[in-house]
């Protein structure tokens, strides 16, 4: 059975299709009638935030250039479609009908992307990032910490140079980085020592054989992985993209009778079964896993995103990565690589970099798993005791109990990850983990992590290992 979802941009709408959008709502298992009981289309539809996702598309592919983005509001469990204004009523009726809720905005998508052109031409600067915010109907620039003096007037001109209606600019409390690490800790040696990046989500390569995602920087610094920080590699690279148009790696295990499970550890013995592969909406509720700083959630705050790491095989280059997602999720050095997903078990991304930790806070940034399924023609695995799948336990919600393991700074060591839960609706800094274990190389000393709290958020846990502690600024470098 496959568990590939349909990426939104292969959706099939027919040419012109506003009989196809009239059904649309109708297509969505989900789709409720409004809260107040009205008919179909008098008022916006109450929707998950998958079915906002699905609708999302379709109406993109109907609307043609009168669509300006959409996002979902979680509070109204409500699809927000952009429209620019224009002749353009009587799909803008059928989009209504399909359930969405209609606002005009001013800039269409076609002004977003050229402004982003520019940004890309006259502004790719270490420690910069920009994506669009269906919310503000503008672009959303970041700079870091490291952006002073010239290179930051330079980038305010840039975007001053868009126009006040455009793009706003934000500081970012620390600096870019790539963060290596996600749901079990994976393991290679290259030069400068041992590094340590996170298995994203298991699959099938395009030949059928066993594989998982990761991050792209980990496929480019390292050629063969481990599940332990001594042991054998088990899993050797096959394709890897980094920089450039995302940040992702297919990795074959070695053994091609490797039973891949589906799933992500969140830890005590728990993992959430993934089950289909969903584009993001920029509103929903998401959940990342990671090695050093165990289960955290957030919401996708911007899609598209261009970020411009500093290179690190080059003082003065720069490592620009485009098309990915961005979210207000926290990271920590040892988290790349990681699964982000969703509630009902949609795997969305692969935690790329960010700015900030888990204490502060910051923008993280991931690559889109429907993106990488179709670069690199793998889809998801489906099931089985699933070698570097961790401790498996029974299945887990992720909204079961409040989870923040305190991340070990920018050092990871060797040793498995075992996370809590995190509740949407809970404290955001309610538990901690265990931590312990020895720093290797470039890596945090973040080892076993668990006792990450317990439904009513309280829990907490020791620290402990060798790993540097950070300082709480972070960087747009890559850490592995």
């Amino acid at each position: 059975m496959s568990h590939k979802r349909i990426p939104k941009r292969k959706a099939a709408i027919a040419a012109g299709g506003v009989v196809a959008l009239g059904a649309a709502a109708i297509l969505l298992p989900n789709a409720n009638a409004s809260q107040d009981g009205s008919s179909a289309g008098a008022a916006p539809r109450t929707l998950k935030a998958a079915d906002a996702s699905d609708l999302a598309a379709q109406l993109q592919n109907v609307l043609g250039q009168a669509f300006a983005g959409s996002y979902y509001d979680s509070a109204a469990q409500q699809l927000v479609v952009n429209v620019v204004p224009g002749d353009n009523n009587k799909v803008v009726v059928e989009a209504k009908k399909a359930g969405a809720k209609v606002r005009e905005v001013k800039n269409s998508l076609a002004a977003l992307k050229s402004g982003a052109q520019t940004l890309k031409a006259k502004a790719t600067i270490p420690g910069t990032a920009w994506a669009m915010d269906p919310k503000t109907n503008k672009l959303a620039v970041t700079a870091d910490s490291t952006v002073t003096g010239a290179a930051w007037n330079r980038l305010t001109s840039t975007v001053k140079s868009l126009g006040a209606d455009m793009a706003t600019v934000k500081r970012s409390s620390g600096t870019f980085k790539t963060l290596v690490s996600g749901g079990d800790a994976i393991f290679a040696q290259a030069q400068g020592g041992t590094v340590r990046c996170s298995l994203g989500f298991n699959v099938k390569a395009s030949d059928g054989s066993p594989a998982f995602l990761t991050a792209g920087h980990c496929g480019v610094a390292a050629k063969q992985w481990s599940d332990s920080e001594t042991g054998q590699p088990i899993a050797t690279v096959d394709q890897a993209t980094f920089p450039g148009a995302g940040d992702f790696s297919l990795v074959k295990y070695d053994d091609p009778n490797t039973q891949a499970a589906s799933e992500v550890n969140v830890g005590n013995g728990q993992t959430v079964q993934i089950t289909a592969a969903a584009d993001a909406t920029v509103g929903e509720t998401v959940f990342r896993m990671g090695s050093t700083t165990g289960l955290h959630n957030g919401q996708v705050t911007g899609l598209d995103a261009t970020v411009n790491f500093q290179s690190e095989t080059d003082p003065n280059g720069v490592d620009t990565v485009t098309g990915l997602i961005q979210t207000n999720v926290c990271a920590e050095a040892g988290d790349s690589g990681g699964s982000l997903f969703t509630q009902d078990g949609s795997a969305v991304g692969m935690t790329s970099g960010g700015s900030g930790d888990c204490t502060a806070g910051g923008e993280t940034f991931f690559q889109p798993v429907t993106a990488a399924l179709q670069a690199t023609g793998a889809t998801l695995g489906d099931g089985g005791a699933g070698a570097g799948a961790g401790d498996q336990g029974g299945s887990a919600d992720p909204s079961a109990s409040a989870s923040d393991g305190a991340g070990a700074g920018d050092q990871a060591g060797g040793g498995d990850a075992v996370g809590g839960g995190a509740d949407p609706s809970a404290s955001a800094t309610d538990g901690t983990g265990d931590q312990s274990g020895a720093g290797v190389g470039d890596q945090s000393g973040a080892g076993d992590q668990s006792g990450v709290g317990d439904q009513s958020g309280a829990g907490t846990g020791d620290q402990s290992g060798a790993g540097a502690q950070d300082d709480g600024s972070s960087s747009l470098s890559q850490t592995h």
